[in-house]
């Protein structure tokens, strides 16, 4: 497991908080250098996209419910099964979300 360290100000809440997550997710990236503020949208989408429901939980509890579904709507791309479980989660239509917006302005082949 990786153990993602918060680097917040002393006074925040967070500041004793980490995030364990796989490598695997940001197998891209040099895992010393995320910054789980910095890079929260990435860390968010990739652990939605690629984490486990487990991941997943231990996001929602560390940036919470409001800063997850903001960053989840406001997303350039979700696959399919990432937008649909999120549109159940958070309780809103598909159509609210930026991803799906871009999707059907830039319509591709038939998915079979």
């Amino acid at each position: 497991m990786l153990v993602l360290n918060s680097q917040k100000p002393l006074n925040s809440h967070k500041k004793d908080m980490q995030l364990q997550l796989r490598p695997s997710l940001f197998w891209d990236t040099d895992v010393k250098t995320v910054d789980l503020e910095k890079h929260k949208k990435s860390v968010i989408e990739r652990t939605l996209m690629r984490g486990t429901k487990e991941e997943f939980d231990l996001v929602l509890q560390y940036y919470g419910w409001e800063t997850v579904k903001e960053t989840v709507l406001t997303a350039r791309y979700l696959d399919k099964y990432s937008l649909a479980f999120s549109s159940v989660i958070f309780d809103i239509s598909k159509t609210e979300f930026r991803c799906y917006k871009l999707a059907q302005l830039n319509p591709g082949h038939w998915d079979y």
